[in-house]
């Protein structure tokens, strides 16, 4: 299995809505021959471009190696969230590391909120960055839970952005009988991911960053310098940072057990009609749902639903992808049952066991950020920047996450899938149960 075109061609990006709108990213060459550099970047996404770009401003020269186009992954394909916090809430996380790791992993999930807007606002990125995010639950158990998380957060990290709805402020907001309880989030947003990435890319190579695509990277060869190959290139570089999350396979081999790619799909409709539209949100916030085989949407600027959810299993996406979306997103909205999809498409993340980001140091100075788990629109630009710091001696940060414990998912390489399948069917089962 090859992850990186069992589901696609080589150099040429999905039939997403995000593809279908973005403002076009002009293509860049694939390298050849011999190349030197201070850092040798692997992967054109979120951390990859982020990395190239505050490398390249602190007067690094930056080689960056896509092994399709720029956005091609994950980071051109997602649901555009950009949340707050780790993937998991600060009172698991303070269970988890003690209050003290966890008040510090707020920290850095509030900056990487806060570098988000920050490089919009600076780099004005034309990418419909819009504030605001509803947690929204189908169990109505959760609202105590949703209570105590809101106190929790005001009272000992000092978040003021946080607001509890209850049912009816809840279908103020969300008009759909599905879910009776959430929490507003403020400080978080949504944006067009592929536009938001080409303009850091753009931007990075303002800077003086050599972006190469069709770049697949064959071998890395530990050493000072160490030696990065492609099939027409041979790169010598100083430090190399793999950016490459779920599509990582065993590119770096000790990275392989820790990060597992998991698809996720998302369908688009064509635009609404304001009464349709006007039933589904009405205000300009994302929605993400509390069941384990997440749902979440939100109304595009041309006032489409842009829909993710649904199930499968295999690497290989579906052949019906409209049918995996629908059926979820029709639960939701019973008015939209019968609403086309212009667009339509699967995308291929990295999750970890712990559902926290694997950050690791191999060699001294190969250095790997990945396993977002759903959260990588922040923390992978994020990523990037503490990638660029570490590599200036700055690794205050890069520590922290990489002193995270990392368990392994169970059964190996080979076998970690059909474990997979088995826990992913006993919580959609769980899900549908309510």
């Amino acid at each position: 299995m090859d992850i990186l075109t069992i589901n696609g061609d080589t150099g040429r990006y999905p039939k997403s809505y995000y593809a279908a709108t973005a403002h076009p990213f002009e293509a860049a060459p694939a390298p050849q021959g011999d190349i030197s550099c201070d850092v040798c970047i692997i992967g054109g996404g979120f951390t990859g471009v982020s990395s190239a770009l505050h490398l390249a401003k602190r007067g690094y020269k930056v080689v960056l190696l896509e092994a399709n186009r720029i956005g091609w992954g994950a980071s051109g394909r997602n649901g555009g969230q950009v949340n707050t916090g780790m993937r998991l809430d600060q009172p698991v996380l303070e269970a988890k590391y003690g209050r003290e790791t966890a008040h510090r992993l707020w920290a850095v999930a509030t900056q990487a909120v806060d570098l988000v807007k920050g490089l919009i606002a600076e780099h004005g990125i034309d990418c419909g960055f819009k504030p605001g995010v509803i947690h929204s639950s189908h169990r109505p158990g959760d609202a105590l839970h949703l209570a105590e998380l809101t106190d929790a957060m005001r009272d000992h990290y000092g978040v003021q952005s946080m607001e509890l709805l209850d049912r009816d402020a809840l279908h103020a907001l969300l008009p759909t009988d599905f879910y009776c309880c959430g929490l507003l989030d403020r400080d978080a947003g949504h944006l067009h991911p592929l536009n938001y990435l080409f303009g850091l890319a753009r931007t990075a190579q303002a800077q003086g960053a050599v972006l190469h695509e069709n770049a697949r990277v064959v071998s890395i060869e530990k050493g000072s310098p160490a030696i990065v190959k492609t099939d027409r290139a041979t790169i010598r570089a100083d430090h190399v940072v793999v950016g490459v999350n779920g599509y990582g396979g065993r590119l770096v081999g000790e990275d392989a057990p820790f990060v597992m790619p998991i698809n996720a799909y998302v369908g688009t409709t064509r635009p609404l009609t304001y009464d349709e539209a006007a039933r589904v949100l009405t205000e300009d916030y994302a929605v993400a749902d509390s069941k384990f085989v997440i749902n979440y949407f939100r109304l595009t600027q041309d006032r489409r639903l842009l829909f993710g959810g649904g199930e499968s299993y295999g690497y290989r996406f579906p052949a019906d992808l409209d049918g995996i979306v629908r059926r979820p997103m029709s639960r939701v909205f019973p008015h939209l049952r019968d609403v086309p999809f212009d667009y339509r498409w699967g995308g291929t993340l990295g999750i970890t066991m712990s559902r926290m980001p694997h950050f690791r140091r191999h060699a001294g100075n190969i250095l790997t950020a990945g396993g977002f788990s759903g959260q990588g629109v922040a923390l992978a630009t994020l990523a990037g920047q503490v990638i660029a710091d570490a590599v200036a001696g700055q690794a205050e940060r890069f520590d922290l996450m990489a002193s995270l414990p990392a368990v392994p998912f169970p059964g190996g390489t080979a076998m970690r899938l059909p474990l997979l399948v088995l826990a992913m069917t006993w919580y959609a089962l769980r899900d549908r149960l309510g």
